[in-house]
């Protein structure tokens, strides 16, 4: 279907469209005017100048068809080139549009029925002082010059969209990528509040049920059991209030400024489960913990803390050993393991999500290392190896 080109039917309510339709029109009228100004002085009998005053007339009025129907438009204004000298301004022009608008052999098919119209014109109409093989020379070349011209411009026009193609798919793919990362930002937020919370939570559940279940226990040590459970809850708090400030800020990373737990905090964490009543030992055989790049040292601290905090929900009151070793330029490794208890499985104080470890193995690949988790003779192991670099 010979459509109009998207210059002319513009969409804001067709202005465009008529503007250039309307100086177009003026300004080939204007030169098929003067073509037949100089014809009339040449060729003044009264029937050449009807035909060429019907046929001028006649090519103007095609001009609104040439620009929304080109191929239709160039093809009728070729057939009036034919016919007399006057149409030739407004052939040529429609030759030039059909080659900027519609497809090169389009172009080429328009073109060479420009130069046969044009021959016909040669041969009824002589031109004076140029044979008729340099006319035809000269029309072969104006055409060629035409569709190459157009062709150009068509080519320019098609980088141009397809430049701005690229710059809008570069815009939404980075708006993509930002919305990704902020994603994965927060899901490493709640990787990290699941951790800190779970522990903290399984440390109060522990003590309130030692007062539950130990109502003769001595003031002493009733008074320790709450003054625990006090700071718990309130540590609890404090990081679900950082959580909920951190997801809602669009750059989660500034508005954490807390120091984050490493290596060296593994100590502290032991104590933490020492204090809360259960039976740990840390074998610690790292050659110098203080050295570990604080991204790996976290995710070990957090390695140690989920199986720290599975072992008191699901298996309380059994003993866990902890074994970590490794030094610079080798791997990290952590070993926990705790028997299975008697009986049926525990039912945890606080319903876990079940997500835990599937979260900390994610944490510990993104870390460049491995998590293993199985049941073997008859108790439970988590092993987990780090790169450390030199």
């Amino acid at each position: 279907m010979d459509c109009a080109p998207a210059e002319v039917m513009s969409p804001r309510a067709g202005v465009p469209g008529r503007v250039v339709t309307t100086v177009v029109t003026i300004v080939m009228t204007a030169m098929t005017a003067l073509a037949f100004w100089g014809h009339s002085d040449a060729h003044g009998t009264t029937t050449v100048l009807l035909l060429d005053l019907v046929v001028g007339t006649a090519a103007c009025a095609l001009m609104p068809v040439l620009l929304h129907r080109p191929v239709t438009g160039a093809l009728a204004l070729t057939v009036l080139a034919a016919l007399s000298p006057v149409a030739t301004p407004t052939a040529t022009f429609g030759a030039s549009y059909v080659a900027r608008w519609r497809r090169f052999p389009v172009a080429v098919a328009v073109a060479v029925a420009g130069v046969g119209a044009h021959a016909i014109q040669g041969v009824s109409r002589p031109q004076g002082g140029l044979s008729f093989g340099w006319w035809v020379f000269v029309v072969v070349v104006a055409y060629a010059a035409l569709v190459g011209w157009g062709a150009l411009g068509q080519a320019r026009r098609s980088l141009i969209v397809s430049l701005r193609e690229r710059a809008h798919r570069a815009e939404a793919e980075q708006g993509r990528r930002v919305a990704e990362a902020r994603v994965a930002e927060r899901a490493q937020i709640a990787r990290e509040m699941h951790d800190v919370l779970a522990h903290r939570l399984s440390l109060v559940a522990t003590y309130a049920g030692a007062l539950e279940f130990r109502p003769d226990a001595s003031p002493e040590k009733l008074s320790r059991a709450a003054g625990v459970v006090r700071a718990g809850v309130h540590e609890a708090l404090d990081e679900l209030r950082e959580v909920i400030s951190l997801l809602r800020d669009d750059d989660p990373e500034a508005a954490d400024g807390r120091p984050q737990p490493v290596l060296t905090d593994l100590p502290r964490l032991v104590g933490e489960s020492l204090d809360a009543g259960m039976r740990v030992r840390l074998d610690d055989r790292t050659a110098d913990p203080a050295a570990m790049p604080a991204t790996t040292g976290r995710t070990a601290y957090r390695v140690v803390q989920e199986g720290l905090t599975n072992a008191r929900k699901h298996a309380p009151g059994v003993p866990v050993e902890v074994t970590l070793d490794g030094r610079p330029g080798t791997d990290l490794v952590i070993d926990l393991r705790n028997p299975l208890p008697d009986g049926p499985p525990a039912v945890p104080a606080i319903p876990g999500s079940g997500t835990g470890l599937i979260g900390l193995t994610e944490r510990v690949r993104l870390a460049g290392g491995r998590l293993d988790h199985e049941i073997t003779s008859g108790e439970f192991r988590l092993r987990a190896s780090l790169p450390w670099p030199a």
